[in-house]
């Protein structure tokens, strides 16, 4: 189904109360039941006494009860609603298969889908779990061990164009998937990039950030992966980054070194890492660094 003006509008500024307004008069047009939902939780948002807000509130409560699950019927079979807005699914979450690019496409048609999560499929799940340890993804030289074997294939079939939010988090997808990614088709609308623990290596976000594919992403979570100092280089081409997670990657002195000279550097509003994931000489080169906000140097400075 074609998006609207307004349902467009309020994909893009999903925070425009006003514009909801709107929508709730094209939606009691239709009998829908969210239109009264929009009503009572904009009427929440303006009460403070609180009595009303309590009754305001078991309101809400009884009508997302009541018709919550049929809501949720409009999503595709396999596709699951993990955040809604007003009773609309905002984020979905799909578990990876052969049929999982369809899907996907169908449930970025819902009217106000903008963000999606990706998990791993029961193959690829069990492999990992076989293997899985707390221990370090590096060996004793600092070298990155290899991944357990999985099914990733398929991702150069994705077209994400439509989502700001991009969620691969736990899903071991290694190099591969990364490329995988790196092919596939995009707009180039994602701001928000979750890789936290898929075992992408120096090569594999070489490939996303030169991909041009993720040239918006402002917030990139790349934590417990299998980064070096080289692969914080190649992370130069996300030129956009504001907030940047690479604790638990082993990028030492050369990775902090990266990271000062990064287009995005002066830009940064969130920086996390670990003493230990840049070495005594990395935390010195980062407390000193003129290219970082005075907040960041001034942590840096105090580790």
């Amino acid at each position: 189904m074609e998006a609207t003006p307004l349902e467009q509008l309020l994909r893009e500024a999903p925070d425009d109360l006003a514009a909801w307004g709107a929508y709730s008069d094209v939606l009691l047009e239709k009998d829908d039941a969210r239109s009264r939902l929009i009503e009572l939780e904009l009427r929440l948002t303006r009460e403070v006494r609180v009595v009303e807000r309590e009754s305001l509130q078991s309101e809400i409560d009884l009508l997302t009860e009541e018709h919550q699950e049929s809501w949720d019927a409009e999503l595709p079979e396999g596709v699951e609603a993990v955040a809604r807005c007003y009773g609309f699914a905002t984020k979905v979450a799909v578990d990876w298969s052969p049929e999982a690019p369809a899907r996907i496409a169908e449930a970025l048609q819902g009217r106000f889908v903008t963000r999606l999560r990706i998990r791993p499929g029961t193959a690829a799940q069990e492999a990992d779990d076989e293997h899985w340890s707390d221990e370090s993804d590096f060996d004793e030289d600092d070298m990155p061990l290899p991944l357990p074997p999985h099914e990733a294939d398929g991702f150069a079939d994705l077209d994400v164009g439509g989502i700001r939010e991009l969620d691969l988090s736990y899903f071991r997808i290694g190099d591969p998937g990364a490329n995988g990614l790196a092919a596939a088709a995009s707009a180039g609308r994602v701001a928000t990039l979750d890789l936290r623990y898929c075992g992408i290596g120096s090569d594999g976000a070489a490939a996303l950030a030169a991909s041009g594919k993720f040239g918006d992403v402002r917030r990139l979570h790349f934590q417990r992966n299998r980064l070096t100092g080289e692969g914080v280089r190649a992370l130069a081409c996300f030129e956009r980054i504001e907030e940047l997670d690479l604790r638990y990657n082993q990028i030492g002195a050369d990775g902090a070194q990266a990271l000062i000279e990064a287009p995005f550097a002066g830009s940064l509003k969130r920086l996390l890492l670990h003493r230990q994931d840049v070495s005594e000489a990395g935390v010195k080169k980062l407390a000193s660094a003129p290219q970082l906000p005075t907040a960041l140097r001034s942590f840096w400075r105090s580790m």
